[in-house]
C-alpha cells in the first residue's frame, strides 16, 4: 500500500478504472467508448480550469475567483456576439482570453504589490466579478436564439471522433505539461511553493511568479468563459456558481499540495476525471443529489489525508532534516 501511495497518479488511474467497471455493472453501456468520450467531453472545462488552479496552488496561493471570472467573461463575449453578430469568432475567443487574463492579473497585482493574502483577495474579487456580470447584463440572460451559429457550434464540431472542446482540453493539458516541466516559469512555480526561502536565494522572484500564475489561471478561466456559454447555449450571472470548489477538489484529489510545491499536471487531470466519472455515474445508478455531495466531500477529505501523509515524506522536509542533523553535530 505504501508503494502504491508513492505513485499517486498510477493509483488514481487504477481507482478511476475500477469505478468505471463498477458503474458499468450497474448501468449498461457506461464503459462504452462513446460514453467514456462523453464523460471526458463533459469534464473538459473542469480540466482546463483545474490546470489554472494547479499553477496557482503550486505557488502556495489559491484562486477562488476562477468561476466568477468565467461567468463575467462568458457574459461579456455572449453579449458581444448577440449585439454584433458580424464579429469573427476568433476575435470573440481572443476577447475572452484577454478579459480573463486581465481579471487574473488584477488578482496577481493585489497579491504581489500590496502583499494581501490570496484567499482574501480572490474571495473579494469573486464577489466583484459576479457583481460586474450582473451590472453588465442588467440581470438578463443571453439565450441560444440571440447567439450566432458559429459561436454556438465551434466546441461541438467533431474532429477525428472527438468534439473540438475535448481537443482543446487535450491541447491545454499538453501545453501545461510543457510549461511546468520545460520552462523557467514552471520550475519557479514549484520552487516558490516548495521552499520559498531557497527560491529567493536562487534568484527567483516569488511575487512575480505568483502574479504570472494568476495571469495563467485567469487566461484559462477566460477561455472557459467562452467554452461554457457556447456549449450550454446560455449566459447568466450565476453561471458555474460554486465551480471554483470543484477545481480545488480536482487538484487536491490529484495530489496537488495545498501547502504548495507538490503535484503534477497528470495528477490534476486524473483528479478532474475522477470527479467527472463520479458526477456522471451517481445519477445513473439512482444516488440522490444530497448523497452525491456527501460522497464528494468524503473523497476530498480522504485526498487531503493522503496528501498530508505524503508531505511528511523525507523528500518534502529534507532541508529541515539536514538542519536538525547539523544542529545536533554542533551541540555534540
Amino acid at each position: 500500500m505504501k508503494t502504491l501511495l508513492r505513485h499517486r497518479e498510477a493509483a488514481l488511474a487504477v481507482i478511476i478504472a475500477a469505478l468505471v467497471l463498477i458503474f458499468a455493472s450497474r448501468a449498461d453501456g457506461f464503459a462504452s467508448p462513446g460514453n467514456l468520450g462523453n464523460i471526458f467531453n463533459d469534464t473538459s472545462i473542469l480540466i482546463i480550469l483545474a490546470l489554472g488552479q494547479m499553477v496557482v496552488i503550486l505557488t502556495k496561493s489559491i484562486d477562488l475567483s476562477v468561476a466568477a471570472n468565467l461567468a463575467l467573461t462568458g457574459m461579456a463575449v455572449a453579449m458581444l456576439d448577440a449585439t454584433y453578430p458580424g464579429l469573427p469568432l476568433i476575435l470573440l475567443v481572443l476577447a475572452a482570453i484577454v478579459i480573463g487574463a486581465a481579471l487574473g492579473a488584477l488578482n496577481g497585482y493585489l497579491i504581489w504589490w500590496l502583499g494581501m493574502p490570496s484567499i482574501v483577495v480572490t474571495l473579494g474579487t469573486l464577489t466583484i466579478y459576479r457583481g460586474m456580470a450582473f451590472v453588465l447584463s442588467g440581470g438578463a440572460w443571453v439565450n441560444a436564439h440571440q447567439m450566432t451559429a458559429d459561436f454556438l457550434n465551434m466546441p461541438r464540431q467533431v474532429l477525428l471522433g472527438l468534439p473540438v472542446l475535448s481537443w482543446l482540453a487535450i491541447l491545454v493539458v499538453a501545453l501545461a505539461w510543457l510549461v511546468m516541466r520545460r520552462t523557467p516559469f514552471g520550475r519557479a512555480a514549484y520552487a516558490a511553493g516548495g521552499n520559498p526561502t531557497a527560491a529567493v536565494y536562487a534568484g527567483i522572484n516569488i511575487g512575480r511568479t505568483q502574479f504570472l500564475a494568476f495571469v495563467v489561471s485567469g487566461t484559462l478561466a477566460g477561455l472557459c468563459g467562452y467554452l461554457w456559454v457556447s456549449r450550454y447555449a446560455v449566459a447568466y450571472v450565476d453561471v458555474a456558481n460554486g465551480f471554483e470548489l470543484d477545481t480545488v477538489a480536482a487538484c487536491v484529489i490529484g495530489g496537488i499540495s495545498i501547502a504548495g510545491g507538490i503535484g503534477s499536471v497528470a495528477g490534476t487531470v486524473l483528479g478532474a476525471l475522477f470527479l467527472g466519472v463520479i458526477k456522471n455515474a451517481l445519477p445513473v445508478i439512482g444516488i440522490s443529489p444530497f448523497a452525491q455531495m456527501a460522497i464528494s466531500g468524503f473523497v476530498i477529505v480522504l485526498a487531503v489525508v493522503f496528501n498530508a501523509r505524503a508531505e511528511r515524506r523525507k523528500g518534502r522536509i529534507i532541508l529541515r532534516d539536514r538542519s536538525a542533523a547539523t544542529s545536533k553535530e554542533v551541540t555534540a
